[in-house]
């Protein structure tokens, strides 16, 4: 005896060698033994034998009209060899009993199984949906594969135009764009962003790289929607002293200005003002809640993202030869540059002057401070004051003669670039950084004084964290540091600010010590910052590659920093060098450039020589 019978989900035939109640010992058609539970056999036949039981019912269900089938069935529940008997119009033999069994097993959007060998025709309409289905997912097969080929040939198909960047760094995998790509790239051997490269997909090298942050921390571009103009600052007292400001010409967000009043005695007081967006931009607002998902300005060699948007910005920057609101912190000094008092409060400064770098720094550096044969300039005096007063503050800290290094400042204009060397720690920049940390670290101060509650820098054992409580800020020297002085394009200055103009005025602060937008703040800051900065760092050296070429540069020198790991002169850039001998940090090697990779960011770098010490 002979049974068709149900195993691993498929339908099998067999021969029947014992027999039990509760299950059947079987030889199959391959001559595989095997123990089959009794409710799985479907149907026994007592002729062919199971090889060509198989074989012609194969045959025979490749006859058989599944939707005159699916018609034939009715709405009720059926066994198959009942279908089987009322489609043949006879008791079926086993082959013609097994056709009608394979074609009801075959067709799940037309048979829905309800048990062994038992089915139930699927709703007309469900039947409709479903064949729909299936022939979407053959044209979208068809097209799959279509579009493959295109790529394969190096022709980018016409929907992929507007989704390149999507697909190449952050695609839906469920897309059909997507699946053929990754089947192209399968063949190619070429990775996605490589094969659309090779198809013409990808004209600027830049573009596929700001593409890649820009989905990732802007996903919905980086312009700023619609938005009501805040209110303008409130009335506030007048200050008695012109500021100026230091930034670099392309500085748009100047925060931050000094003043300078000598006094009779020999006493001088020091202003220093910054700017104050947090008395226009409510807690909570549509304004707040965009500074809030941006968290900081994102720069980049020849762009930048702002935090807040340009409107907003022209109103609370102090831009020169305008009076402009600020929260000012007024340093009493005595002629030895000891600090006697502070005070703090929020004022009108009038913006004297925006100084920049490129005209100031020939004009005021260690060659002209004091020296009575350079030549005269504006605010000549305030500023080699200042200068006194920054190297006091810095020996205070304990930091003074550090080994300053350099600043690379890059241009980029008209698609080239240029790039130069600016030594950190210089008059200007001490100058700024001292005044800004003497800020940061007393407004801190007076927060953890006032117990109201702020978030702060802390560094310790060598690592730089954001933190709710005051701790001290050892690369700094300081017992607290809280970032306040740049609310324009950080937003945790801006918060900080806020709590700080509560205090000056005796209101109760906005926020909280457990509030948890503070913590949330503080979580999604340190997380955007450092991407923030990877991607500038990025950009950099992306454009160190892009000045390399640019320049025709084949051969250059290198330090060594260590094993064979190299700084090349004059350039941020870090690459491995091959074919070196044994080297030693510190050393000056000549190496070789060459496979200049623009999506990648990486280039060849080949040792040469190594260079007599000086």
């Amino acid at each position: 005896m002979f049974a068709y019978y149900e195993e691993d989900g498929d339908i099998k035939a067999g021969t029947i060698l014992t027999d039990n109640n509760s299950s059947v010992q079987m030889e199959s058609q391959f001559g595989k033994r095997t123990k089959v539970k009794a409710a799985n056999i479907l149907i026994r036949f007592a002729a062919p034998p199971p090889s060509e039981a198989m074989e012609a019912a194969r045959r025979l269900a490749a006859e058989i009209d599944t939707d005159f089938l699916w018609e034939a069935a009715g709405a009720d529940e059926f066994g198959f060899a009942d279908l089987a008997a009322d489609y043949h119009g006879k008791t079926p033999s086993g082959p013609e009993a097994g056709a009608v069994l394979l074609c009801l097993h075959s067709a799940p959007i037309y048979f829905y199984k309800k048990g062994k060998g038992r089915y139930k025709a699927a709703p007309a309409d469900a039947l409709a949906a479903a064949k729909a289905g299936l022939e979407r997912k053959a044209r979208e097969a068809e097209l799959r594969a279509e579009w493959a080929d295109q790529l394969k040939s190096g022709g980018l198909p016409e929907p992929f135009r507007a989704k390149v960047y999507e697909l190449a760094h952050k695609p839906d995998k469920n897309s059909l764009e997507y699946k053929a790509l990754i089947d192209a790239c399968g063949e190619t051997g070429l990775s996605p962003a490589r094969l659309l490269d090779k198809c013409g997909a990808i004209p600027s090298s830049q573009e596929f790289h700001l593409q890649a942050f820009l989905l990732e921390w802007f996903p919905r571009g980086k312009g700023f929607p619609a938005l009501t103009a805040p209110p303008p600052p409130p009335a506030l007292p007048a200050g008695d002293a012109p500021a100026f400001s230091i930034d670099d010409a392309a500085t748009t967000e100047i925060d931050d200005a000094f003043s300078v009043v000598f006094r009779p005695d020999g006493s001088v007081r020091v202003g220093i003002h910054i700017a104050a967006p947090a008395l226009g931009i409510a807690p909570g607002s549509d304004l707040d809640r965009i500074a809030a998902a941006r968290l900081s300005t994102v720069y980049m060699p020849g762009d930048k993202i702002t935090m807040l948007p340009e409107a907003l910005v022209n109103q609370y920057t102090l831009a020169e030869n305008r009076d402009c609101a600020a929260l000012s912190l007024y340093v009493e000094a005595a002629s030895d540059f000891s600090i006697q008092g502070l005070e703090t409060q929020a004022d009108t400064v009038r913006i004297a002057a925006n100084l920049r770098h490129e005209t100031l720094e020939p004009l005021f550096n260690e060659d002209t401070i004091k020296n009575p044969a350079a030549p005269d300039y504006a605010f000549r005096r305030e500023l080699e004051w200042l200068w006194g007063f920054a190297c006091h503050l810095e020996a205070a800290r304990g930091k003074a003669d550090q080994v300053q290094r350099n600043d690379y400042l890059f241009k980029v204009v008209d698609d080239q670039v240029r790039i130069s060397t600016r030594q950190r720690g210089n008059p200007i920049d001490k100058l700024v950084s001292e005044l800004m940390i003497l800020a940061n670290s007393r407004w801190g101060k007076l927060l953890a004084d006032h117990n109201v509650a702020g978030l702060y820098r802390a560094q310790t054992i060598g690592k730089v964290r954001m933190t709710l409580r005051p701790a001290p800020h050892e690369g700094l020297g300081l017992e607290c540091y809280a970032w306040s002085t740049s609310p324009l394009r950080r937003y945790v200055d801006m918060i900080n600010q806020r709590q700080i103009l509560a205090v000056v005025r005796e209101e109760k602060p906005p926020y909280s010590g457990s509030d948890p937008l503070l913590f949330a703040a503080l979580r999604d800051f340190e997380l955007a910052y450092d991407a923030y900065n990877d991607f500038q760092r990025k950009m950099e050296r992306y454009w160190c590659l892009r000045w390399l070429i640019q320049e025709g540069v084949q051969e250059l020198h290198a330090a060594v920093l260590k094993e064979n790991l190299v700084r090349f002169e004059g350039l941020p850039f870090v690459a491995r060098v091959t074919g070196a001998p044994a080297i030693n940090p510190g050393e000056l090697i000549r190496v070789a450039v060459a496979d200049f990779d623009l999506l990648d960011v990486e280039l060849s770098c080949r040792y040469l020589a190594t260079l007599p010490a000086a």
